[in-house]
């Protein structure tokens, strides 16, 4: 049976899980109250740092899931996504609208990679 290894653990939940090669992050957020795009930017760049210290990188997500507070926020988040996915390299995704545990959250992603 494979290791179970945890990342930023606490009380309610861990940022980051691997197991059997898999790494699986939790919903990531931006600074409440700031911008789309901003919070889209602060939110890829804690799933790089978590995949980093992971052993994995954004080249090996598998799937993402990206909730926004607002579809009509859609293309100023896409805006940010697709300068920071790799060519070639996107994973598959779904994005949905939800409300999220704030109202001034605006996106939130969960991505779930291989490691390298």
């Amino acid at each position: 049976m494979s290791d179970i290894k945890r990342i930023e653990t606490g009380a309610r939940m861990s940022q980051a899980v691997v197991h059997n090669g898999i790494v699986y992050l939790a919903g990531q957020v931006g600074k409440p109250g700031e911008s789309v795009t901003d919070q889209t930017k602060e939110v890829l760049a804690q799933i790089d740092r978590l995949l980093a210290e992971c052993g994995s990188d954004k080249t090996r997500i598998l799937t993402a899931q990206i909730w926004l507070a607002d579809m009509a926020n859609f293309a100023e988040m896409n805006a940010v996504w697709d300068a920071w996915v790799p060519a070639g390299n996107a994973p598959a995704r779904a994005t949905g609208e939800s409300a999220l545990a704030t109202p001034d959250y605006k996106v939130e992603i969960i991505v779930v990679a291989a490691q390298n």
